[in-house]
């Protein structure tokens, strides 16, 4: 087998929770925030202003609960293993993500065929996850900057004229949008290159066989076919 098998423990049920939860969230806001910028139906704003704040609060809240759970639910660093740690460690620089920017990059281009041997994220995975959050709460506070009920308040006031006005705060929000959607097609190519087998594990909570990994070893140490273990179901 050329992949790593893929376990439930590389992605807990919160975890798994939080990300659908975020997409469900960054889909809405984007199909509503192209209607609010480009009306197609009458008396419809309404709807899609209302739908567009209340998810804007949705994908900040749970971005939150994400980053707390982080510390608290403890999640396999590697793919191929059952060992787990604080989820947290896994997107800070691992020994096993050393040296390997340009392999990965290789391997993103199909110029390199083999997988490289990499904890549970690749270099490129973590540079971005961890860029999310922040845009995150760009996102939000350029959405309060823009929205009735707080666009008056003193902080948010202060960030609109510091940028030019409520204009230029619209077209800052606007542009970051088209970072969302970005992110999101990168994110489904980078999830989705080794093939099905981390689609089921999101989708169906399926585990998938593949090459067994030792974290304290750093290598492959073996092959599990079915991706199943005694006492491991859930």
């Amino acid at each position: 087998m050329a992949h790593l098998a893929h376990y439930r423990e590389a992605h807990p049920l919160p975890f798994v929770l939080t990300h659908w939860i975020n997409l469900i969230a960054m889909v809405l806001l984007i199909l509503t925030g192209f209607y609010i910028h480009f009306p197609l139906f009458e008396n419809w704003m309404g709807v899609a202003r209302g739908a567009h704040v209340f998810f804007g609060f949705v994908l900040f809240l749970n971005m939150l609960v994400r980053v707390v759970l982080a510390f608290f639910v403890k999640s396999s660093p590697y793919g191929g293993s059952r060992e787990v740690q604080p989820d947290y460690k896994s997107f800070f620089p691992q020994k096993d993500n050393r040296h390997q920017f340009g392999a990965w990059i290789k391997y993103y281009l199909f110029l390199k065929k083999d997988h490289p041997l990499s904890a549970k994220y690749g270099v490129l995975q973590k540079l971005s996850y961890l860029a999310i959050p922040f845009l995150i709460i760009i996102m939000f506070f350029t959405g309060l900057c823009l929205w009735g009920p707080t666009q008056e308040y003193g902080l948010f006031a202060g960030l609109t004229d510091l940028v030019g006005g409520p204009m230029v705060m619209r077209i800052i929000h606007y542009y970051l949008m088209w970072v969302f959607i970005l992110f999101t097609f990168i994110h489904a190519y980078l999830a989705s290159i080794e093939g099905l087998a981390p689609l089921k594990i999101m989708f169906l909570r399926k585990e998938s066989g593949g090459l067994t990994y030792d974290g304290t070893v750093h290598n492959i140490v073996g092959e599990d076919d079915t991706g199943e273990e005694d006492g491991h179901g859930h």
